[in-house]
């Protein structure tokens, strides 16, 4: 067979799969069609059908056509992440900041502590966590922040699903893990920082600053219909620009969307144009992280990692949640439906534990251990959010 001939084969694999499961097994409460797409994507690498057809796995997924499912990932991930920047609303967290930085600061900065706590006990077992570029302060700092992430673009999804998204309660959570995003990636630029390639790092920030300023001017001037191609090209001239300096393009595609307003596209056409990405291009994505997952170290150190990070980011996303709460005097049972919501993590997270994979930071193992405990944590969300929302309908109006 050509090499496009085994490519469609695998386009096949990774569509149908994935849909078969989540519309025969009706996995839409618990388990959205994205989620199940990720599980796929851990199905069909080489931790589990590698490992039962290996011969099948090697013929189907070569070189060459990882080489090209990858090209196909790398831009839809950079989409995504573009689209994600662009969705922050700065100037609604500004105006409601008491609220919003005591909120944010506790739902990140309390997992945080409890995933680095987390880390160091992973460390305290084994050292094969820590990849071969990686140091011991990166792995802590890298493992906290993906028990403390919230992704974005999941959590409008499920907010779509449960029908808060444009209640007072949706659009407050919004601004929380808003605001969350930007420390995130503020984070990552911090681990990625290259010593040996600060002058380029200093110099990107400088270019861009000075590019966003022409292009935000610009945005404004034209319409609307262009303003999506412009947008796309910032994406990969910005992107290009980050990884040359010595970050990642994943840091430039965040960095491009952040610095475009919402206001410039309009909403239903963004609302669709996510959409599309994730229908379309993004599974490929999801593939391409299960094709990272690995058992090397050993199962039960893997799935005993993944276990111990589950009950960090998500023990410490409600104790921060709560203590928000009683800060800010929230109704009885407010901070227990916020902070469930919050623990949306696949994709954002994946992104992140990828990036420092690629960087060599962290080792696959690792990169197994955070991609598990990232879709437990997101599973758990709908179905536990969904009944207490049930019995409180009056939170849904709450503005503050």
């Amino acid at each position: 067979m050509s090499t496009s001939e085994i490519f469609l084969i695998a386009m096949m694999i990774i569509f149908t799969v994935p849909y078969l499961i989540w519309r025969l097994c009706r996995t839409e409460y618990y388990a959205p069609l994205v989620v199940v797409q990720i599980i796929g994507g851990i199905l069909l690498g080489p931790g589990v059908l590698g490992a039962v057809f290996p011969n099948y796995y090697n013929f189907v997924f070569n070189p060459k056509v990882i080489g090209q499912l990858n090209g196909i990932a790398q831009w839809a991930v950079m989409i995504f992440v573009w689209v994600a920047g662009i969705e922050l609303d700065i100037n609604k967290a500004w105006q409601h900041r008491r609220e919003t930085t005591v909120t944010a600061g506790l739902a990140l900065g309390t997992p945080l502590l409890f995933g680095c706590a987390a880390a160091i006990a992973m460390l305290a077992v084994s050292d094969r966590w820590i990849g071969p570029k990686g140091h011991t302060w990166q792995l802590i700092v890298g493992i906290g922040m993906a028990c403390a992430v919230t992704a974005l673009p999941i959590l409008v999804l499920f907010m779509e699903k449960i029908e808060i998204l444009r209640q007072p309660i949706g659009q407050r959570i919004l601004r929380y893990a808003s605001l969350d995003d930007i420390a995130i990636w503020g984070v990552l630029a911090l681990i990625l920082l290259d010593w040996n390639r600060v002058g380029r790092q200093l110099g990107f920030l400088v270019v861009f600053a000075l590019a966003a300023f022409v292009v935000r001017k610009l945005m404004r001037r034209i319409q609307e219909r262009d303003r999506w191609y412009v947008g796309l090209i910032w994406l990969a001239a910005s992107g290009y620009a980050a990884d040359w300096s010595g970050l990642h393009f994943m840091v430039g595609a965040f960095l491009s969307g952040a610095i475009l307003d919402a206001d410039m596209f309009n909403q239903e056409r963004m609302d669709l144009f996510r959409s599309h990405v994730l229908l379309a291009i993004m599974p490929v994505f999801f593939l391409s992280t299960g094709l990272r997952t690995t058992w090397q170290v050993g199962g039960m150190l893997v799935f005993g990692a993944a276990a111990l990070l589950l009950v960090a980011s998500v023990a410490g996303k409600l104790v921060g949640v709560q203590i928000a709460g009683r800060i800010l005097k929230w109704e009885k049972g407010e901070a227990s439906i916020i902070g469930w919501l919050l623990q949306t993590k696949a994709l954002i997270m994946i992104i992140f534990v990828n990036i420092l994979l690629d960087k060599g930071i962290i080792t696959s193992e690792t990169f197994t251990a955070t991609l598990l405990m990232a879709v437990a944590s997101t599973m758990l969300s709908v179905p536990t959010v969904a009944p207490r929302l049930a019995r409180q309908q009056t939170l849904i109006a709450k503005a503050s």
